[in-house]
């Protein structure tokens, strides 16, 4: 879920980017590459219409940020052991069988027995 949350975010970012480079301003900006900037939706469209998107683009920014926040702030109590799998292919043994046996004490060799 976060995953996909912050990909959003920085799509969100990309497109907040390009809608307030198109804005028109002083200089024109990246409008002026657009082609005629007052014929998108009218005399006054273009404006109005960038102005409108960049708003509501920037809303939707802040709640994928609040959420995300929130998201994360759940996690910050586990840790990333707690996650890992203890899982193997060799199985486990009891602990009484681990436990050294105790030593013998060495055998002496029996004299040979002459007939």
């Amino acid at each position: 879920m976060t995953s996909t949350l912050l990909i959003v975010q920085f799509v969100l970012a990309i497109i907040i980017t390009i809608t307030i480079l198109l804005q028109k301003s002083s200089s024109i900006g990246l409008g002026a590459y657009s082609g005629s900037n007052d014929s998108l939706f009218g005399a006054k469209g273009p404006g109005n219409f960038l102005t409108k998107a960049t708003m509501v683009l920037g809303l939707l920014f802040v709640v994928n940020t609040i959420t995300l926040g929130y998201l994360y702030n759940q996690n910050k109590l586990e840790s990333a052991i707690d996650n890992v799998k203890t899982d193997t292919l060799i199985p486990a043994t009891p602990k009484e069988t681990t436990a050294p046996a105790a030593p013998k004490a060495p055998v002496v060799p029996a004299e040979p027995v002459s007939k």
